[in-house]
């Protein structure tokens, strides 16, 4: 029976993903969903994203891209470079790694990068697949990624902070930018309460593994720091498991 495979954050760990494709060995009419950060910090970000825009052309299953936070930075800063040069330089100073990886993408990567979408429903298993979290304060999602992407204004930005939710307000739910929480602040799965299904997100790594919350999992399992690339599979039924491969930094 076709199975859904959810990845956490490969962050450039190209090697690791390809010895977590093989393990995971995916056959026509499975589903393949990256969620996000597949660039930045490791050895080898443009080869990830080549990895996975190939599969997306090429796999006979379907592969399914989550926008996180730091692809989105690349494009913006790729963006900014071409329409306000002034912020691209800004950009560049705060992040090195941005001008170098920009000049090894070309533009069918940047358009699978851009061609990522806000969440993923898999009504199956009644989950929500995210980069991030979701605010307390967050009441509704559109139906679709689609509808999503039509929003503006002030609604646009606030369903954007789902690609960066970590800690949220203890008073308000509201969203607090890195670094911003004080004590007594939640991490946002200690608290949500289910309202969207269940949560399968990545961005916070959990070096001991995958977190289980009430209504919530993190898969993110720091590949890139040391630890292993994990991801969650859903057979057909409702069981699931996870299956991982180690970092070499770690052997």
């Amino acid at each position: 029976m076709a199975r859904t495979c959810i990845i956490g954050d490969v962050h450039g760990m190209t090697d690791m993903l390809r010895q977590l494709l093989d393990k995971l060995g995916l056959q026509p009419g499975d589903t393949l969903i990256s969620l996000g950060d597949l660039v930045d910090k490791g050895p080898d970000p443009a080869g990830t994203v080549r990895l996975m825009q190939e599969l997306s052309e090429t796999a006979r299953f379907e592969v399914v891209l989550i926008e996180a936070n730091h692809e989105d930075r690349h494009l913006r800063y790729h963006r900014n470079l071409t329409e306000r040069p002034g912020i691209a330089n800004k950009m560049a100073k705060a992040a090195p790694i941005l001008p170098e990886l920009s000049g090894m993408l070309d533009d069918k990567d940047r358009a699978f990068l851009a061609s990522a979408l806000p969440f993923w429903r898999i009504p199956e298993h009644n989950i929500l697949c995210v980069h991030g979290g979701i605010p307390g304060n967050l009441k509704s999602l559109p139906e679709t990624p689609e509808e999503a992407k039509l929003l503006t204004g002030k609604a646009s930005r606030q369903l954007r902070q789902i690609l960066r939710t970590r800690f949220i307000s203890r008073q308000t739910g509201a969203f607090l930018s890195y670094g911003k929480e004080e004590a007594g602040d939640p991490f946002w799965a200690e608290v949500y309460d289910g309202r969207f299904g269940h949560v399968v997100f990545g961005h916070q790594p959990f070096f001991e593994g995958p977190a289980e919350f009430p209504h919530a999992t993190g898969i993110d399992t720091g590949a890139v720091d040391g630890g292993a690339l994990t991801a969650l599979v859903l057979h057909h039924g409702g069981k699931r498991e996870f299956v991982d491969v180690d970092s070499v930094q770690s052997r």
